[in-house]
């Protein structure tokens, strides 16, 4: 049987490998780092986490992303299975050992008889024999594939930047200001619910802050990088600061939730936040601090934060260009390229935002990909699930607005907003208001999701063993 190829080694093309070898089809994954390196990548493993080590909520029954986890857990993900397995504490969330995660997916593949890894670069578009193809090269996607894509499809991919938020050595953090608490104490997956490393700040020292990072030395753009916007969901924080002196504190330095056991009687103006990134607990992320600021002026802001004042860095910040397809309008249903059909697209390549989406959309593109090969007509999944939600956002269900015209096209992680309506059931007596009507909905539109998702894959399995 002719191998499906696979371009791409990110989240996304690892788990559309997965997906395809585990129904018995032989396929290549092609991966071009370390002959070729990225702006963003440090090492060759697959599944490399360039940013941050969070796979965000688990919470399956209110949360959106959290109710993805469990569809793709449904569907025998080997992200999933890799992040649970990787897991460490990071109170709701699910955030995994970056290290051990990669090392695992890449050991996963590897070990597998029907997966061959070929560690070169794919330049220009894929050879015409082959007939079933994954473009799974992200958003760092080389100049000469995405220069061949715009040639096959007559448009220009829409792009934004992504910025890298810094790391930090556990033993440099002073423990006499920062302390352990999640926020509300709120427990997540291997977490206790004391699993963020919280630095307070005054009034005045938040306002130093801020003037710190308006002021600070910033990476300057290329010439063909000058106008080229920012996605919302990945901003800098000096970006933030500069859109209002009080942005940062209604964002990733909002103060609710926690209560320093230092000095409880005195609420902080500010909070930093810091997240556990590796197994060992060596190493803490800044949540939400991805940032633009060169080397030099990024140590001497970040250690402006009380408890960070002798900050040793493991990574600084960084960025990096994102590239992205117009899919609503260059693929179909099942993720081909409707100039080129034997060419699929998956992961952040197709608009979607975030590591679980972009692998669960790798998930769906290689079932896609050996149904096809197999003969097999599997329909995508309905849109009242979280897989089909997302992938009605990529493919165009989301294009008219009520009004008529036409929106633009952009990167989105997966979200209730993109769902069908749902009715919440009615209990006799019972008059659900505000918060508890909210989440009332949530666990209804989860509840049906985790239904419809379960019926579709089960008739996946009927349909293949006809």
């Amino acid at each position: 049987m002719k191998p499906i190829h696979i371009v791409g080694g990110g989240l996304a093309g690892s788990e559309a490998a997965w997906q395809i070898a585990r129904r018995g089809v032989p396929v290549v994954l092609h991966e071009m780092r370390p002959v070729r390196g990225t702006d963003a990548h440090k090492t060759d493993g697959l599944a490399e986490l360039v940013c941050s080590n969070s796979f965000r909520s688990d919470d399956a029954e209110a949360n959106a992303v959290g109710l993805l986890h469990a569809e793709m857990r449904m569907a025998d993900s080997l992200i999933m299975k890799m992040g649970d397995t990787h897991q460490v504490p990071a109170g709701g969330a699910l955030a995994v050992d970056r290290e051990g995660f990669s090392q695992a997916v890449t050991a996963a593949l590897e070990s597998h008889p029907l997966v061959t890894i070929d560690r070169d670069e794919v330049a220009g578009l894929p050879p015409e024999d082959w007939d079933n193809v994954i473009v799974a090269t992200g958003p760092l996607t080389s100049a000469a594939l995405a220069e061949a894509i715009r040639g096959v499809t007559g448009e220009d991919s829409l792009a934004f930047f992504d910025a890298i938020a810094p790391i930090v050595h556990f033993d440099s953090i002073d423990r006499s200001i920062a302390w352990f608490q999640s926020r509300y104490d709120k427990p997540g997956p291997g977490g206790t619910g004391a699993d963020y490393l919280n630095c307070p700040m005054t009034e005045d020292e938040y306002n130093a802050f801020v003037d710190a990072l308006i002021a600070g030395d910033k990476t300057e753009f290329k010439e063909w990088e000058a106008n080229t916007p920012y996605f919302d969901g990945c901003l800098p924080i000096e970006i933030m600061a500069a859109r209002g002196r009080e942005t940062l504190r209604y964002g990733p330095m909002k103060p609710v939730g926690l209560t320093n056991p230092n000095n409880p009687t005195v609420k902080a103006y500010a909070i930093v936040q810091l997240r556990q990134d590796n197994a060992l607990g060596t190493l803490y992320n800044i949540v939400g601090f991805q940032t633009k600021l060169k080397y030099a002026a990024q140590t001497a802001v970040l250690r402006m934060i009380p408890g960070l004042q002798n900050a040793e860095f493991a990574r600084l910040g960084g960025l990096h260009r994102n590239t992205f397809l117009n899919s609503p309008k260059l693929l179909d249903p099942t993720l081909r390229l409707k100039a080129m059909p034997r060419l699929r697209f998956a992961g952040q390549i197709t608009g979607c935002e975030g590591y679980v989406e972009s692998a669960s959309i790798g998930l769906l593109a290689g079932r896609f990909a050996v149904a096809e090969r197999l003969g097999e007509a599997l329909s995508p999944p309905p849109a009242t699930t979280a897989f089909g939600a997302l992938l009605g956002h990529i493919t165009g269900g989301h294009l008219v607005a009520e009004d008529g015209p036409t929106r633009s096209f952009q990167p989105m992680n997966v979200n209730f907003g993109l769902f069908p309506p749902v009715d919440v059931p009615k209990v006799p007596g019972q008059r659900l208001r505000g918060a508890e009507k909210t989440l009332a909905k949530k666990r209804a539109l989860t509840g049906r999701a985790r239904a419809d998702a379960a019926q579709w894959l089960a008739e996946a399995v009927a349909q293949a063993a006809e």
